[in-house]
């Protein structure tokens, strides 16, 4: 008779056989970096905090000592205008962050989110087709592609020079991963690794990061250039272009509820490095259900963070990060 139950008997059993192992090393904290003043608690995300610059290299600090394996950082600027120009200043607030968390903790793997939704006073992911110029061939607030693109691409190379180790651009555009390349490579930054957002659906489970990063749309939606989630091939067909376009790892965001997407992408891609994006909605359901006593909250965090593993995720972002890290301590 096969009893399976002879390898759950102890716990030290179970760890002994255990398929699918979780560590802090595999996790990625994101940071949220503001030009303000003071620190600025994200209410839609009990725990999570805009920090402004003076206190970011103490964050990352603490983070680089739970052995995590880096951090994710996302910019919050001062001043905002119809082009996003505060993305690629030399001065702005990601690349002011970057050379102070390389100051204090060169030895931190700092991942810069590379999109121009945060510094454009439209809320849009680049340059939109709007005002008396725009192109009458396309509708009006049409995100422009391939302009945007050159955007982002100047982007990058000002996050580069600020000591970014790899550029994550989010913008979900067609040709994004190319351009930036080519924009990379032509600044002397050959060795500079692109993680790209290669899978971002048009999901509601950005809610709350809405608030975190100031970048909510001022108009219309994201639909025409996120991913509809209601397709699970074409992410493949989107990991295989950004893999051509020179995409050294890739991405499935969210995590939770495309764990299937994570899996074919592992399957079809093995060698690359997949990272799943554990979203701001997936964080705050968790809170909010702990908050009320209906869910262990350290036990469910570890449990889907394992679930993401187990359908292939090499790297997780997600704001339960530090958390995690402790909890895994605790239970070695």
């Amino acid at each position: 008779m096969e009893r399976p139950r002879r390898l759950r008997h102890t716990p030290a059993m179970r760890a002994l056989v255990r398929e699918t192992r979780l560590s802090a090393d595999q996790l990625i904290a994101p940071l949220f970096v503001s030009e303000a003043a003071e620190p600025v608690a994200v209410t839609s995300m009990p725990g999570v905090t805009q920090w402004p610059l003076g206190h970011i290299a103490d964050q990352a600090a603490a983070i680089a000592r739970q052995g995590l394996a880096g951090v994710l950082l996302f910019g919050l600027p001062k001043l905002k205008d119809a082009r996003g120009s505060g993305a690629w200043a030399a001065d702005g607030v990601i690349q002011k962050a970057t050379r102070a968390i390389k100051a204090r903790v060169p030895e931190l793997t700092i991942i810069t989110d590379l999109c121009l939704c945060e510094y454009t006073d439209h809320g849009h992911c680049g340059l939109v087709n709007t005002g008396p110029e725009r192109d009458l061939r396309l509708p009006d607030g049409y995100l422009l592609n391939d302009a945007s693109v050159e955007l982002l691409a100047r982007t990058a190379v000002t996050q580069a020079e600020a000591g970014a180790d790899v550029i994550a651009p989010s913008a979900m555009l067609d040709g994004m991963v190319a351009g930036i390349r080519r924009a990379l490579d032509g600044g002397r930054f050959e060795h500079v690794p692109i993680l790209s957002y290669s899978a971002k659906f048009a999901s509601g489970f950005y809610g709350p990061f809405r608030e975190a990063a100031g970048g909510a749309p001022k108009f219309g939606d994201r639909a025409t250039h996120q991913m509809d989630p209601a397709n699970a091939w074409e992410a493949q067909r989107e990991h295989a272009l950004d893999v051509a376009e020179g995409a050294d790892m890739l991405m499935v965001k969210p995590a939770l509820a495309y764990l299937d997407v994570i899996r074919r992408t592992k399957d079809k891609f093995p060698d690359r490095p997949l990272v799943a994006y554990n979203v701001s909605g997936e964080y705050a359901m968790i809170k909010a259900a702990a908050e009320r006593g209906w869910l262990d909250e350290r036990r469910v965090v570890l449990e889907t963070l394992t679930a993401m593993r187990r359908a292939g995720a090499d790297l997780i972002i997600t704001y339960h990060a530090t958390d995690a890290a402790t909890w895994l301590r605790e239970t070695s």
